[in-house]
């Protein structure tokens, strides 16, 4: 007989999802915040997101900018678009041992792109990217909050479900305007980190959607997790944060997807309970999605790390000086004390600054510091979030504070000092992807409070003037970025002890040509830090051109000293002591810098002009023309060879030199000048005539242009335009030296003919 029953169908994972978020109490019932559709909600972050950095879109190129943006020949056309996978983020080879290991190819790709449509160096292009980079990534932290503070379910037609709109509405906008983005938003540089935040939140999103029931009735999809791991990977090649978002992934599905309870599984683990058998851990699809994304990640880091080769970056002291200290305890609580003060950020964002380095935070050296209260201040906000996380009751509690740590903790690990050393004390950039694990526990801790408080308008309007203050305050510091001048003095109020940020002030004003200022920030940096070479090479240089040569041969002597392989203070020593006419220790001061820089033109620029003034020739042209082969645009070289070789009666030779060299550099107004003297002197007077002319065409307020163009006249026999532009000359330089004297003789010799013609 036939059994009228039905077998019960086994549930499928849709309906335990929705069973479960029934089940679960509503983060968004206790939450007083405004209600928008999803739609308008991601309209209103993405304007604000954009109001608060909208202002730094005509900005200059500041700070690493010059070396990442426009010293990098990457950028460029005529570098292979290949060579940007064996090069680091600042065009370095990687495996030169002075490269920082810095692996964004990608990024560097973007900037590329960027250079290539702008048509060079113009920074407004790569500001707007930056800017709706930004935009997009505060976008789809609407819909990363809503699976974070709501859960994962999806209606039967598979279209994900917002359980957390209020929720995820706040804590995108608590991300979208935190002011210690701006670093990465105004900061040109900042794009890694922005790509890298980009694929990091594609990457979670693609780990969800494996979890949306297909038609096959399969509980995951294998693509989704494989496709997730891909942007995983692209994430990290932007940016090495990129790479966590694996482990985040692991995580996610334990706690969200796999409901583990951590406190329970552990104690399992530890009295071996046999009923671990049947724990979800085991349970089929997690082991093997877990294992997906290790075998990704291991196989992700194998290949950047044959790219890269093994060797570590080379960092300095002045870079990060804790991870020097000699003793443990003090690398220790000095890592736990930057720690708190990243925490500190977050929390308050006001004191910002560019560089945190360089005595910016002096080091913690006996447990009496004051500042020991920080990490103790920090600990226990941190182990008490921790016990809530494994030891609540409230599932749903636990759910989101391990997410909220997990976020935080998990992407700034890299950043930690932990596994390797890093080349700053405190960087805000790398403080953009855990920022939304604080904007998580933010929006928790606000659903606590909302929970409890009797009058919840009075808490929202306070939450509305965090995040208006924080708008006023990303505006202002956008502004802070847009320049130099303003970047770096914005530094002074916030780390006065920083010798790097008066270096900087100081480096500004000099390029601006205010040296009597610039020596001032300069030797308040080598005070601030008395091993400064940097600083030191910079002030010796002013000093030279300001004639305080003996002060200057001191601080250059004593660079060198500290950092005897420093190329550039050797030649600026050098031609200290070529001014001081001790020409043998200014020749071995040369060779030194050569011997520690060999790709150096202007050195051997410098060289040249000892020889020259010690009249060996040879030697001076051998050296400017090792100048113009390493560098063939290197117009002083260029001009010295033809100068001499006319002065020594080198005619032809000097003739053939100023060619070569227009043709290399066929704009330069300075070798025309120079090869039209030359050729006036071989009697080829009209093509002296063109290149005199083409000169003064692209520098018509030079005096000696036309003075000897009126000479040139003067020989042919033009006697009118010889005498027009002598008066020109004398007109530009009253003082130009034998203008006057020939000037006259013109004259007496036009009134002679004037007489014969009468």
């Amino acid at each position: 007989q036939i059994s009228n029953q039905h077998n019960a169908e086994a549930p499928n994972l849709e309906q335990v999802f929705h069973k479960m978020a029934q089940m679960e109490p509503n983060l968004d019932h206790d939450v007083s915040w405004f209600l928008l559709p999803s739609y308008w909600a991601k309209m209103v972050v993405a304007l604000i997101s954009f109001l608060c950095f909208a202002n730094s879109y005509d900005g200059d190129f500041v700070f690493d900018d010059s070396e990442a943006i426009i010293n990098n020949k990457d950028l460029r056309a005529e570098t292979p678009l290949g060579d940007l996978w064996y090069h680091d983020f600042w065009g370095s080879k990687l495996s030169s041992n002075t490269s920082h290991k810095s692996y964004r190819p990608l990024t560097v790709l973007t900037f590329r792109i960027n250079y290539f449509f702008a048509g060079g160096y113009y920074p407004v292009g790569f500001h707007v990217i930056n800017i709706i980079l930004h935009c997009t990534i505060s976008v789809l932290m609407v819909d990363v909050f809503s699976i974070l503070l709501g859960g994962l379910q999806f209606s039967n037609k598979g279209r994900r479900l917002n359980l957390a709109p209020k929720s995820s509405l706040l804590a995108a906008l608590l991300f979208a305007v935190h002011p210690v983005h701006t670093e990465c938003v105004a900061g040109i540089v900042g794009r890694a980190d922005l790509l890298c935040a980009l694929f990091f939140l594609l990457s979670f999103l693609g780990y969800c959607k494996a979890f949306r029931e297909n038609k096959e009735g399969h509980t995951f999809s294998v693509f989704w997790v494989l496709v997730s791991v891909i942007l995983g990977a692209i994430a990290m090649l932007c940016k090495e944060q990129g790479i966590t978002i694996l482990g985040l992934n692991a995580v996610f599905d334990a706690l969200v997807i796999n409901k583990i309870n951590l406190l329970e599984l552990i104690q399992k683990l530890l009295y071996k309970d046999k009923s671990l058998e049947n724990a979800v851990i085991l349970r089929k699809g997690l082991l093997f999605r877990i294992s997906l994304l290790m075998c990704g990640g291991a196989s992700i880091l194998y290949i950047r790390w044959r790219i890269m080769g093994t060797g570590p970056p080379a960092f300095t002291e002045v870079d990060n000086p804790a991870s020097f200290a000699d003793s443990l305890f003090v690398r220790a609580i000095n890592y736990n004390y930057y720690y708190s003060l990243n925490a500190w950020l977050l929390l308050c964002p006001w004191w910002l600054c560019f560089d945190w380095s360089m005595g910016c935070i002096p080091l913690i050296k006996s447990v009496s510091d004051w500042r020991i209260i920080a990490l103790a201040a920090l600990w226990f906000c941190l182990i008490g979030l921790i016990c809530q996380a494994l030891c609540s009751e409230d599932s749903h509690k636990r759910r989101i504070l391990t997410l909220g740590l997990g976020f935080l903790i998990i992407p700034f690990l890299p950043a930690s000092n932990l596994f390797f050393r890093v080349g700053f004390v405190i960087a805000e950039r790398v403080i953009y992807l855990p920022s939304i694990g604080y904007c998580i526990l933010f929006t928790y801790g606000f659903s606590l409070l909302s929970k409890q408080a009797k009058k919840k308008k009075i808490l929202a309007v306070a939450v509305l003037g965090i995040l208006l203050t924080n708008v006023l305050r990303c505006a202002l510091r956008s502004s802070q970025w847009r320049s130099e001048e303003q970047l770096f003095r914005s530094a002074l109020s916030v780390c006065p002890l920083n010798a790097k940020v008066h270096y900087n002030v100081g480096k500004n004003l000099a390029d601006k040509g205010n040296q009597s200022a610039a020596i001032k920030y300069y030797r308040e940096a080598v005070r601030l830090n008395p091993k400064y070479v940097h600083a030191m090479n910079n002030l010796g240089n002013i000093l030279k051109e300001r004639n305080e040569l003996h002060e200057a041969e001191e601080l250059l002597s004593l660079a060198v000293q500290i950092q005897p392989d420093f190329a550039a203070a050797w030649m600026n020593l050098g031609i200290v002591q070529n001014s001081l006419r001790r020409f043998e220790e200014a020749e071995q001061s040369y060779w030194t810098a050569i011997k520690h820089r060999k790709k150096y033109p202007d050195c051997y620029y410098n060289l040249g002009r000892l020889y020259a003034d010690l009249n060996r020739h040879i030697d001076a042209l051998n050296a400017w023309r090792n100048a113009t082969v390493l560098k063939p645009e290197h117009s002083l070289a260029w001009n010295n060879m033809i100068i001499l070789l006319d002065n020594t009666g080198n005619l032809a030779q000097a003739e053939a030199v100023g060619r070569e060299a227009l043709e290399l550099i066929p704009n330069d107004h300075s070798l025309m000048f120079s090869l039209a003297n030359v050729l006036g002197k071989s009697q080829k007077y009209k093509e002296s005539e063109a290149l005199f002319l083409k000169a003064i065409k692209a520098n018509p307020n030079a005096a000696s242009y036309h003075g000897n163009l009126a000479v040139l006249y003067h020989r042919w026999g033009n006697l009118d335009l010889a005498k027009k532009h002598y008066e020109v000359s004398l007109k530009l330089d009253p003082m130009a030296p034998g203008t006057k004297e020939n000037y006259n003789l013109l004259r007496r010799k036009l009134e002679q003919l004037q007489k014969k013609g009468g």
